[in-house]
């Protein structure tokens, strides 16, 4: 017996085709979309520099020259972090320990001073350093690149001094960070300006705007405490801990 076919049922066949097509290609747009946002959020939210800081001969050369003092004021910027004695504070992405014997000053032998490091190399510049300076209470600390491998509620402040732009995936990294804290906790950064400096790297991938700063540290949580202005290449700001990141 021969089969016929209705017009209207290969009509409908058509059409259904037709839906199917129209909301494979919408998926494949939103598929493609949201790639798009994920890479651009991975790339806003990554280091703008890798580089390696292993040998710690060199380092020392450019990160201790007594030149810097002139316009890196470290005096000037420890009194501006209004530390304590009995405090406990990490220097993340220390180099060659530059603000170790400043900061474990201001804190005392009451506090502690984690100086905190991913490469081996420079981990054991700072405790060679912490031994000659006599700073019993400098703790170099290894940590891992997403990581900076502090326990808990440990500290009450942590300072990245031009290693902020360093940090891949800062939101992660951030959200380790909070969790050091202690209630109250404040972190500070000090970075590059962009733009053409008299001193420090050139290259553009080493300076981020202090907007760009601001909004990362506020989506992590932290409000704008205060933004000393007295350093003429960097941006100083200071956050303090005080709600869970936004999602």
């Amino acid at each position: 017996m021969r089969q016929v076919f209705s017009p209207s049922v290969f009509l409908t066949a058509r059409a259904g085709a037709q839906v199917l097509r129209a909301a494979l290609a919408v998926a494949t747009i939103v598929v493609g979309i949201a790639s798009c946002a994920g890479a651009e959020h991975a790339k806003a939210d990554g280091a703008t520099s890798h580089r390696k800081f292993d040998d710690a001969a060199h380092w020392s050369s450019v990160f201790d020259d007594p030149k810097r003092d002139g316009w890196q004021k470290p005096d000037e910027i420890v009194a501006a972090l209004k530390l304590e004695p009995g405090m406990d504070v990490a220097d993340i992405g220390a180099g060659t320990g530059y603000f170790s014997r400043r900061l474990s000053s201001a804190v005392g032998e009451s506090g502690s001073v984690f100086v905190v490091e991913v490469e081996p190399n420079l981990v054991a510049h700072l405790r060679e350093r912490a031994d000659v300076e006599k700073t019993a209470n400098v703790v170099p600390v290894l940590a891992s690149l997403d990581n900076p491998r502090l326990p808990p509620a440990s500290i009450d402040l942590a300072l990245f001094v031009d290693a902020y732009h360093h940090v891949d995936g800062r939101r992660s990294y951030l959200a380790r960070v909070r969790r050091s804290l202690r209630a109250g906790g404040r972190v500070a950064i000090v970075e590059w300006k962009p733009g053409k400096n008299p001193v420090g790297p050139q290259e553009e991938d080493h300076k981020l705007a202090r907007e760009q700063v601001v909004r990362e540290m506020t989506g992590a949580g932290f409000e704008l405490l205060d933004a000393p202005d007295f350093l003429p290449h960097q941006h100083f700001v200071i956050f303090r801990m005080v709600a869970a990141p936004a999602e």
